[in-house]
């Protein structure tokens, strides 16, 4: 952390998501794991603002999949590389199971030709997850100074959970850079499905998140749409089968080409800086009662959104298809730190749940700088 000599590591990014509503989420998972395979960003956690264990459980045998195997001799003992913690998932829980959808019981009950799980994973209960708000908390205090982002692809939920922790606010504001949601229409467009799920967090998000947020429209997402051909053709070397392209035929008929917005919000949290799309000027967002959102430019405002700049669609969708298509590669052998996972630091799932939902834990490593609680 600051002042011991070490050298900061790349981006943290918590992904905030509905997992399995939509093929979106599943496509930016891959596409974020296979990011920090390659050492671009840090995968630091991700919760689950679907209600549904089936959510947790694809999420957590799709990220084993780009995880790839493990070193020889390992047996799987081993931390991940510097794509993070995969085994911090946190998982809404509001006293009733949402509804089950194609593409998460494709992934969670598949079996391969011997009888066993296509895509296994290591959740087989509710407490084998955390509270969403308490996972994003615990793992940002680990986090250098605005060295980690929020992407938010799915309601604002569990950043409403995150923001009602006591004294968490100043602390947000010293770990994160910005809060990227992938939610809303943009400057005044149609209503979102995400915001209408809860209309009431998306406009306690907009109103006192405490860092800027850029927002990532509907609009960007169908114009720079994740292409069929790729499902097609890019993933040959997946025998017998990969849970992207099961996921991608499962949710809608083929061919499609499926709008990404929680994609692009991936991709602007990773690539800030290289120009791949175009910024509002700033401004205020709000929510109107039907669902709808509204941009109100201002000199003062916190609130941005990406723009598609046509220029750069070309360049977009040739990465999004080689990284969610990239073959994983073993995993080097991290040594275990503090933390018991490597370069997550983070001790596995109890370091957002200390083996039990709602337990509030030590955060995994020393932090400096961190503001003191206030009300």
């Amino acid at each position: 952390m600051q002042g011991r000599g070490v050298v900061k590591p790349p981006t943290g990014i918590a992904f905030d998501t509905d997992f399995g509503n939509d093929i979106d989420s599943f496509l930016t998972l891959a596409f974020l794991r296979s990011i920090a395979g390659k050492g671009t960003a840090r995968v630091i956690s991700v919760s689950i603002s679907k209600a549904n264990l089936k959510a947790a459980q694809a999420e957590d045998a799709i990220t084993k999949f780009y995880e790839g195997p493990p070193p020889p001799g390992r047996g799987g003992a081993v931390g991940s590389p510097v794509g993070g913690n995969p085994d911090m998932v946190g998982l809404a829980d509001n006293g009733k199971m949402a509804n089950d959808t194609p593409i998460l019981n494709l992934i969670v009950a598949k079996k391969d030709a011997e009888g066993k799980p296509a895509y296994p994973g290591s959740i087989a209960k509710l407490l084998d997850t955390a509270e969403p708000g308490l996972t994003i908390r615990n793992i940002l205090l680990a986090q250098n100074d605005l060295n980690a982002v929020v992407v938010l692809d799915g309601p604002a939920t569990s950043l409403v959970q995150l923001m009602g922790l006591y004294g968490v606010r100043p602390q947000i504001t010293a770990k994160v850079k910005y809060l990227v949601a992938a939610i809303g229409s943009y400057p005044n467009g149609a209503v979102d499905a995400a915001i209408k799920n809860d209309i009431a967090a998306a406009r306690k998000m907009f109103a006192e998140w405490p860092t800027p947020i850029i927002a990532v429209g509907s609009e960007l997402g169908d114009a720079l749409p994740y292409p069929a051909t790729s499902i097609e053709k890019d993933f040959a070397w997946a025998v017998p089968s990969h849970p992207i392209v099961d996921a991608y035929k499962a949710f809608k008929p083929m061919p499609y080409d499926a709008p990404v917005p929680g994609m692009a919000a991936a991709l602007y949290a990773t690539y800030p800086d290289d120009g791949y799309f175009k910024l509002s000027e700033p401004g205020t967002i709000t929510v109107l009662d039907d669902g709808r959102t509204r941009f109100t430019p201002g000199p003062g405002g916190k609130h941005r959104y990406l723009i598609a700049d046509p220029a750069q669609k070309e360049k977009i969708t040739a990465l999004y298809t080689e990284l969610v298509s990239a073959k994983p590669v073993p995993r080097a052998a991290f040594g275990r730190g503090r933390g018991g996972r490597g370069a997550s630091g983070a001790g596995g799932r109890g370091a957002s749940g200390a083996g039990g939902r709602g337990f509030l834990p030590v955060a995994p490593e020393p932090v400096a700088n961190i503001p003191p609680p206030q009300e």
